[in-house]
């Protein structure tokens, strides 16, 4: 059965759709960018700190689910300047237990919402 899936520890949807959506054992977590949930607001600091905030959001989504980062199948990452590529795996990675990495692509688009710098989606097992 399809469920929606909402927190008020992750920023709310800004547009037409669901901040997740879990079906049979599977939750689909929409592209979260690096707003804090608590003012709306896109944190400073750069592709280091939003990427910190953007897990943060996942992880409060996933945690709603009743899931976790290793319950994660699969990922998306989007960034705005591959240079970033990096910094972002780096960050990335340290919200996983070594060696239960999910599945992932990572691209460079032309543009993000509000401009940021980073947006992970993800698809995790409850």
């Amino acid at each position: 059965m399809k469920k929606q899936i909402n927190t008020n520890n992750a920023p709310q949807a800004i547009g037409p759709y669901s901040q997740a959506i879990s079906f049979d054992k599977l939750v689909f977590i929409s592209g979260q960018i690096p707003a804090d949930p608590q003012t709306g607001e896109i944190v400073s600091g750069g592709a280091g700190e939003e990427t910190h905030q953007v897990m943060k959001n996942l992880k409060a989504i996933l945690e709603e689910a009743g899931a976790s980062f290793s319950t994660a199948v699969k990922t998306t990452i989007f960034l705005k300047n591959m240079d970033d590529f990096a910094l972002v795996n780096e960050i990335y990675a340290s919200y996983f237990e070594a060696g239960n990495y999910p599945a992932r692509e990572t691209v460079q688009v032309a543009k993000l919402p509000k401009d940021v710098n980073v947006e992970i989606s993800m698809i995790a097992h409850i």
